[in-house]
């Protein structure tokens, strides 16, 4: 994945100017640097789109297969009873 990458000293600088405390400050520049772990590319996030695409059509495929034997079936038993 990408890792997007910024300058957190001028982050921490920033916050001190508007008027943090340097802890606070250098707390709420390591929080953003760690949630940019959970970050994916636009590339990444439409590979796994289109995987999942995939797999989802096979499975419609499949659902629409079974659901036209059922009713296939279904209406051999009827006409069977009913004829």
């Amino acid at each position: 994945m990408t890792t997007i990458t910024f300058d957190t000293l001028a982050a921490v600088r920033k916050l001190r100017a508007a008027g943090f405390e340097e802890h606070k400050a250098e707390e709420i520049v390591s929080v953003l640097a760690d949630s940019q772990e959970n970050l994916v590319s636009k590339e990444h996030f439409d590979s796994k789109m289109t995987l999942l695409q995939e797999q989802m059509n096979g499975k419609f495929s499949l659902l629409q297969w079974m659901i036209g034997f059922n009713l296939a079936f279904t209406m051999a038993m009827l006409w069977k009873v009913f004829s």
